[in-house]
C-alpha cells in the first residue's frame, strides 16, 4: 500500500467524521466500525495509526471543539487590566458560557458509564489544568492582594473537582433544580473564601446546560 502523504488530513477527517457521528448517535452508541464505514474507504489501520482507542478520538474531538475557547482562556490569563480575583471570575464565566460547552454536552458520553474516559478527564482537568491555569491565577491574586489563601494548589484542585466534576451533569446526574442548589453551595463556599465570582446568571446557565444534557440522553 502506498504511504499516506497527507497524515494530518487523514487525522482531521477521522475527527470530523467521529464528531458528526457522536452528535447524531451519541458517543456510547457509536463504534469504531461506524466511524470506519463513514470514512470513504479508509481502513481500520488508518484509524489506529492515529488513535489507539475511541476514547482518544473523543479527546481529539473535544480538543477540536474547545480550540477557540482555549485561546480565550489564555488571553484572559495574560490580561494586564485585571487582578487575580477578576481573572478567576472571568475564567469561570467564559468557561461556563462557552458555546463549546453546549456542543460537547451534545456528543459527550455519560462519564459514569465510561470509567476509562472519566479517569482521563480527571487527569486532564484536575491534575493538569488546575495547576497550569487556576493555581497560576490564584498565586497572582495573592501577590496583588485580591485573593487571600495559604493553599493555592489545594484550592485550585478543589475548585476544579467541584466545578468540573461535582457540578458536571455528565458525571453527577441530578435534576436542574438540584444543580442550582449545588451551584449556590459552591457560590457560598467561594464567598466564605473571599471569592465572590459566581453570579445568578451563571446559576441560570448551569441549569440550562443540565436541562439540555438530560434532553439528549
Amino acid at each position: 500500500m502506498a504511504r499516506n502523504k497527507y497524515p494530518e488530513e487523514t487525522k482531521n477527517l477521522i475527527i470530523e467524521t467521529a464528531m458528526k457521528l457522536f452528535m447524531e448517535k451519541g458517543y456510547d452508541h457509536t463504534s469504531i466500525q461506524d466511524i470506519i464505514e463513514n470514512l470513504g474507504g479508509l481502513s481500520k489501520g488508518a484509524i489506529y495509526h492515529h488513535f489507539k482507542s475511541k476514547e482518544e478520538i473523543m479527546w481529539a474531538v473535544a480538543d477540536h471543539i474547545y480550540a477557540g475557547s482555549d485561546q480565550i482562556l489564555t488571553d484572559t490569563c495574560n490580561r494586564k487590566d485585571l487582578n487575580g480575583r477578576e481573572k478567576l471570575a472571568t475564567l469561570f464565566r467564559t468557561s461556563l458560557f462557552a458555546p463549546a460547552l453546549d456542543e460537547f454536552c451534545n456528543l459527550a458520553p455519560d462519564l459514569l458509564k465510561n470509567s476509562q474516559f472519566l479517569v482521563i478527564y480527571i487527569r486532564e482537568v484536575v491534575q493538569k489544568e488546575a495547576p497550569a491555569v487556576v493555581e497560576r491565577i490564584l498565586e497572582e491574586g495573592i501577590r496583588d492582594g485580591s485573593i487571600q489563601t495559604e493553599y493555592p494548589r489545594e484550592l485550585a484542585e478543589v475548585m476544579m473537582l467541584m466545578g468540573d466534576l461535582w457540578l458536571n451533569p455528565m458525571v453527577y446526574h441530578c435534576e436542574p433544580s438540584q444543580s442550582i442548589k449545588k451551584m449556590r453551595f459552591f457560590q457560598h463556599m467561594l464567598r466564605l473564601l473571599g471569592l465572590d465570582i459566581i453570579d445568578d446568571t451563571m446559576l441560570e446557565r448551569l441549569q440550562s446546560v443540565t436541562e439540555n444534557y438530560q434532553k439528549k440522553k
